[in-house]
C-alpha cells in the first residue's frame, strides 16, 4: 500500500483545503495520474498518483484542510480484488503546522459549531481554543457543508479588531430576491479579497498618472518584430519595454522597489518583476526573477509562458513567491484608466493602460498621437511624492525613447 501525501505548498504556504477528488475509491488508477486537487490561498495545486494500483481509501475529504506531509489517502497495489472492495467513508483528517503564538490569549470553553453548521475542522478547532477566538464569530467556514477552516479563523484574526467581535453575533445572511444566486467564494478569492483589503488598510497609499507616446515603441517594434521572433521565436510585445523602463527606473529610485518590515525599510538589489495575469480563478501574479538581468526575448518568453500556464490553471507556487514591484496592464481588457492597488508588502505597482490615438500638441502643431496613461501606486510611508512622480517620468522618457533603454541611460 502506498499514501498519498501532500506535496510542500511552497514558500508561506502551511495548508491547503483539498477542493476536489478527481477519483472515487475503489477507483483503478495510473502511476503519475492526477488524484486530487488542493486549493491553497495562492494556486490551486494538483496532485498525482505515486504509484499505479487502485485508490483504496480517502482520508481526507473534500473541503477538509491538510498541512504538507498530511495522508490524503492510499493506493493498492493490483486492480480486481482489491476493487471489489467496500469503498472506505472519506473522512476528514487535518494535520495541522505549529500553531502561531498569540501575544494575549484569552480564557475559552472550547469551540463550538453555529447552528446550522458543522464542528470545526480539527485544525481550526485547536487554532481557536488557542486565540479564543469563538465559531459564532466566525460564522459559516467555507469547508464543505459550512464547516469552518483554519483558514477562516486566521481571515478571522487578521481582522481590525477581531478580539471584541467574538463576542458578537454573525449577521444572518440577507434572503435572495428572485433571480439571485449565492455561490461561495474559493480560497482563492477570500485571500485577494483579504490581501487587497489589507493593502489599503495597511498602507498610505497614492497614485500619480502621466501618459506616454507611444509612437517610437511602436515604430520600433515595427522595424524588428519579424526578425525578432525569426531569431527567438517568440513575438516582440509592450511588455518587454515597459519591464525594462521599469527596471531602469528602480535602479534610480530603490525604494519604490524596497519593503516595510516592522519598523525598518529593506532594499532590495535585484529586481523580481511581478506580472499580474488573468486566471480561470483570479488574478494571479508570476514573478520574472531577478528581472534586471534578462533580455528583451527572455522577458517576452517569461511572460508567454506565465500566461499559458496561469490559463491552464498549472503555475507552481515559486513562480508566485517574491515579487519585489508589479506590472498590470487593464489595457488588454480596454482600460483606459485606472488606480491599481498595491500588492502587499510592495511598495509600488504600475499600471499600463489602453493604446489610444488622441490629438496631441508637439512641435506647436497639432497631431494625433498613439498615447496610453500610465498609473503607479505607491506606499507613500516609503516612497514619497518626489521620488514617485520621478520614477513615472523615467519610464515614460524611456518608452518615448528606446534607445535609452539599449544604451541603459
Amino acid at each position: 500500500m502506498t499514501d498519498i501525501l501532500v506535496p510542500t505548498l511552497g514558500e508561506s504556504v502551511s495548508s491547503a483545503t483539498v477542493a476536489r477528488w478527481l477519483k472515487k475509491a475503489g477507483e483503478a488508477v495510473a502511476a503519475d495520474e492526477p488524484l486530487v486537487e488542493l486549493e491553497t490561498d495562492k494556486v490551486t495545486v494538483e496532485v498525482n498518483a505515486p504509484s499505479a494500483g487502485v485508490l483504496e481509501a480517502i482520508a481526507a475529504a473534500e473541503g477538509a484542510e491538510v498541512a504538507p506531509g498530511a495522508v490524503l489517502g492510499s493506493i493498492a497495489a493490483g486492480g480486481g480484488a482489491a476493487a471489489a472492495k467496500p469503498a472506505a467513508p472519506p473522512q476528514p483528517v487535518a494535520a495541522a503546522p505549529a500553531v502561531p503564538a498569540v501575544e494575549t490569549p484569552r480564557a475559552v470553553t472550547g469551540p463550538v459549531a453555529v447552528p446550522g453548521t458543522h464542528a470545526p475542522l480539527p485544525a481550526a478547532a485547536k487554532l481557536m481554543a488557542e486565540t479564543g477566538a469563538s465559531a459564532a464569530a466566525i460564522g459559516a467556514g467555507t469547508g464543505k457543508d459550512g464547516r469552518i477552516t483554519k483558514g477562516d479563523v486566521m481571515d478571522f484574526l487578521a481582522r481590525p479588531a477581531a478580539a471584541p467581535a467574538a463576542a458578537a453575533a454573525p449577521k444572518p445572511p440577507r434572503a435572495l430576491e428572485a433571480g439571485e444566486e449565492r455561490v461561495k467564494m474559493t480560497r482563492l478569492r477570500m485571500t485577494i479579497a483579504r490581501r487587497l483589503k489589507e493593502a489599503q488598510n495597511t498602507a498610505a497609499m497614492l497614485t500619480t498618472f502621466n501618459e506616454v507616446d507611444m509612437g517610437a515603441a511602436m515604430a520600433l517594434r515595427a522595424e524588428y518584430k519579424e526578425v525578432f521572433e525569426k531569431k527567438h521565436g517568440v513575438k516582440l510585445g509592450f511588455m518587454s519595454f515597459f519591464v525594462k523602463a521599469c527596471v531602469a527606473a528602480l535602479k534610480e529610485f530603490p525604494a519604490v522597489n524596497a519593503e516595510i518590515d516592522g519598523d525598518e525599510i529593506v532594499y532590495k538589489h535585484f529586481v523580481h518583476m511581478g506580472i499580474a495575469v488573468g486566471g480561470p480563478s483570479g488574478l494571479v501574479v508570476p514573478v520574472l526573477r531577478n528581472a534586471d538581468t534578462l533580455s528583451f526575448a527572455d522577458i517576452e518568453k517569461s511572460i508567454g509562458a506565465f500566461g499559458k500556464k496561469a490559463r491552464d490553471g498549472a503555475l507552481k507556487l515559486d513562480e508566485l513567491a517574491g515579487g519585489s514591484f508589479t506590472i498590470t496592464n487593464g489595457g488588454i481588457y480596454g482600460s483606459l484608466m485606472s488606480t491599481p492597488i498595491l500588492n502587499p508588502p510592495q511598495s509600488g505597482i504600475l499600471g499600463m493602460h489602453k493604446i489610444q490615438d488622441r490629438p496631441m500638441a508637439v512641435g506647436g502643431k497639432v497631431e494625433i498621437r498613439p498615447m496610453m496613461y500610465i498609473a503607479l501606486s505607491y506606499d507613500h510611508r516609503i516612497v514619497d511624492g518626489k521620488e514617485a512622480v520621478s520614477f513615472l517620468v523615467r519610464v515614460k522618457e524611456s518608452i518615448e525613447d528606446p534607445r535609452r533603454l539599449m544604451l541603459d541611460i
